[in-house]
């Protein structure tokens, strides 16, 4: 197990707003920057920060159209990290 994966993983999912998206995007599996904006209610530059270290901790993935990111879950790295906490049990 890569523990700089896991570092970066928990400490994307230990704030709020960014734990938010990850459930958010579980249930719809796409959103968009703007979604994400509505959703935790904060002003874009703030939801780029959050957005840049939920993609930097390979939890989320992101396409470009224009201005508009298209977030997904990674659910690769989401079995990784439910793996390693598994593990702790």
């Amino acid at each position: 197990m890569d523990c700089k994966f896991v570092e970066k993983a928990t400490g994307a999912i230990a704030d709020k707003s960014r734990l938010s998206i990850l459930l958010e995007l579980a249930k719809k599996e796409t959103l968009t920057n703007t979604d994400v904006m509505e959703l935790v209610g904060l002003s874009q530059p703030c939801v780029s920060h959050h957005i840049k270290l939920l993609i930097d901790s390979g939890l989320v993935n992101s396409t470009k159209d224009g201005r508009t990111a298209h977030l997904r879950l990674n659910k690769e790295a989401i079995q990784q990290l439910t793996t390693f906490l598994d593990g702790l049990v």
